[in-house]
């Protein structure tokens, strides 16, 4: 059975009349053969009339003559609107009788008494008319795409499940996942081979996510501190020779210690900090030895290792 848009079924034979020839019946008796007279009538059902030495059908309810058959019990051909009479072939679909004669195409009339077809409202088209007119063509063989048969379809367009193959390895990429490119369609291994980027540091493909790090590509898991190895994706971080540090390995490989705190001024979170000579010190570190006053923006007096502020240094 042809399968697909359309309803489908296929034509069915109404059961065969049993047709019957009446006659009398004839025994042998002592004296020789003898014709027996009929002990009751077999009438029509209908018309009433005998049916010794005619033809009759048998329906439940009793024997009617093929006359009698046909007016009451024979269908209407839904395609030529005449009876079906008892003697025809008769096919029916969907509560609809036809002739066989009349059971046809609508499209290039061929029969359909033994041929698979497809009702497209209510029309009965055969297999052939039916995808010539509403199925789908491949893109890539051009050839119609046969109801029931598995397809792939994308941005519009069908492919036989064969014909929709990797425009690098091709395989056919069936239930695979796939990536296009303008018109050409890729499986994801093929694609991450030839377009995906690879990473800086341990040269694999980038399929998601990552990080961009001097205009160079990092899985994130790759892309960490020089110095403790901390992945550095989502934190603050500086550089040294072009090598990427956290903030803590930087302050301590690389920043100046202030003088009063001894910890690395790396100048991050808007810190800032003042130089004096040789020596450095956060803002909040720049303070008077002796009355721990902020210097910061004031004048202030140098005593060997220690800085004083003005008021300090008078007393001295």
């Amino acid at each position: 059975l042809a399968s697909g848009g359309g309803r489908v079924a296929q034509g069915q034979l109404r059961q065969l009349k049993l047709i019957l020839t009446y006659s009398a019946l004839i025994s042998a008796g002592e004296g020789g053969p003898q014709t027996s007279t009929m002990t009751e009538c077999f009438d029509c059902d209908n018309c009433k009339e005998s049916l010794y030495g005619r033809k009759y059908i048998q329906m439940d309810n009793g024997p009617y003559c093929i006359p009698c058959y046909d007016a009451h019990f024979a269908n209407t051909c839904d395609e030529c609107k005449e009876l079906i009479g008892h003697d025809c072939r008769e096919l029916y679909y969907e509560d609809r009788h036809y002739h066989e004669h009349c059971f046809r195409c609508f499209r290039c009339d061929r029969s359909l008494a033994d041929e698979p077809f497809t009702c497209q409202g209510k029309e009965l088209l055969c297999n052939d008319c039916y995808c010539s007119e509403f199925s789908s063509k491949c893109i890539a063989c051009e050839k119609t795409v046969m109801p029931g048969s598995r397809k792939l379809e994308y941005n519009g367009q069908t492919w036989h499940e064969h014909c929709f193959i990797c425009s690098s390895c091709q395989q056919p990429i069936g239930s695979r996942s796939f990536i296009p490119d303008k018109k050409d369609y890729y499986c994801v291994p093929c694609y991450e081979s030839k377009f995906a980027p690879r990473c800086t540091r341990c040269k694999k493909t980038l399929t998601k996510g990552g990080v961009t790090y001097r205009d160079e590509p990092w899985h994130k898991e790759c892309f960490v501190c020089t110095g403790c190895k901390t992945p550095l994706a989502g934190q603050q971080f500086t550089s040294q020779d072009d090598n990427p540090y956290c903030i803590k390995c930087f302050g301590n490989l690389y920043a100046k210690k202030c003088s009063a705190c001894t910890k690395p001024i790396t100048g991050f979170g808007g810190g800032k900090y003042v130089s004096f000579e040789d020596r450095h010190w956060h803002h909040n570190c720049f303070n008077c030895a002796r009355c721990s006053t902020s210097l910061v923006g004031k004048g202030f007096i140098p005593d060997n290792d220690e800085i004083l502020c003005r008021d300090c240094s008078s007393d001295l």
